[in-house]
């Protein structure tokens, strides 16, 4: 694990963020009917708020469908935002022309979940590699063939099988030939959208210390989507929990699996699997099932399943409160943000 930016500066030291998501939202049509008329909205991202530094590893964890991808891909300008913006290094994406976006692409890439469906079956691992390359016009045809090699040699690969197909691989061995292509083009942020969730337990060790390996030799910025908070904890400096669109908790690692304010937070960790028969860990059962994120509860988002609320939960939608030391949680009990007469 990298050691974060911000840690190894003077209190008063100014950082500023690689990325900067402010006030995100991304609402997608449901259309219904003959003619296909939009029904309503289904909120995928609604109201984001988010920072990552440079050099860090920030995770981003929550159950499927609680629009982690859906954020990765505005971040990456994929998808336009339906409101707040995106800012990468002091540029906001949506201002930026076609060919402006194509250069920052240069210095923003992403390794998928699925090592296979990602990489094209027609085309040989040099191909594969060697796409940004040829995308951006970089280098002549011999240079590329040059950086094929040394990326595979960077990732654990043998140069000399440049020329066989994804399926002659493993998995493990497909999911580092997404990495060398991310690689490609030397970018300063690569978003990991479930790297391992895909492969083997044994070989996503091997793939997440190759990922620390590379940040530490190339000054990387990640933000590692996952639902795994085992593998998070692993690779993390900093973590954001997310549900039902928004960020309910974000600190540094210890904060938010030691000192957890969220109780959405503390049940997903009480699902965590502790390698030790001796130690005993309560398990917190959700009651009812995930709200539509088309038909969103009023106030918290997680009233309807949390053992915590109190009336105000219910009706006002409670800020992502800073509760010390960049620790924030967006809980009317455990994180107040309004004065107690309100209350």
């Amino acid at each position: 694990m990298s050691q974060p930016v911000f840690d190894s500066l003077p209190l008063d030291a100014p950082v500023t963020p690689l990325i900067r998501v402010e006030g995100v939202e991304k609402h997608f049509p449901v259309r219904t009917g003959f003619l296909g008329g939009i029904a309503a909205s289904l909120r995928a991202v609604d109201g984001v708020d988010l920072e990552i530094y440079p050099g860090e590893t920030l995770g981003l964890v929550g159950e499927s469908g609680c629009g982690k991808s859906t954020l990765a891909r505005l971040i990456l300008g994929l998808e336009r935002p339906t409101a707040g913006r995106v800012i990468f290094d002091g540029q906001d994406l949506g201002t930026l022309s076609s060919r402006e976006m194509k250069l920052i692409r240069r210095r923003m890439q992403i390794i998928f979940q699925d090592p296979y469906s990602s990489l094209n079956p027609r085309k040989t691992v040099e191909s594969i590699i060697m796409e940004p390359l040829v995308i951006h016009r970089i280098g002549s045809r011999s240079e590329r063939i040059e950086r094929v090699k040394e990326l595979m040699d960077e990732v654990g690969l043998r140069a000399e099988f440049r020329g066989r197909y994804p399926h002659e691989f493993s998995g493990g061995q497909r999911q580092r030939i997404g990495i060398a292509r991310a690689l490609a083009l030397r970018p300063s942020l690569i978003i990991a959208d479930e790297p391992v969730s895909a492969l083997d337990v044994s070989i996503r060790s091997q793939v997440l210390n190759l990922l620390e390996d590379l940040q530490e030799k190339y000054g990387l910025t990640y933000l590692f989507v996952s639902h795994d908070l085992s593998v998070v904890e692993h690779i993390s400096d900093r973590v954001a929990v997310m549900y039902l669109g928004k960020i309910v908790e974000i600190g540094s690692r210890r904060q938010v699996y030691r000192q957890t304010l969220h109780p959405y937070t503390e049940a997903l960790l009480s699902a965590v699997p502790i390698p030790d028969p001796t130690v005993k860990r309560k398990r917190i059962v959700l009651e009812g099932d995930v709200p539509s994120p088309i038909d969103p509860p009023s106030g918290c988002r997680f009233h309807p399943r949390c053992w915590l609320r109190i009336p105000l939960c219910v009706h006002v939608v409670p800020p992502l409160h800073d509760v010390g030391d960049k620790h924030a949680a967006a809980c009317h009990v455990r994180a107040p943000a309004l004065p107690p007469q309100n209350q």
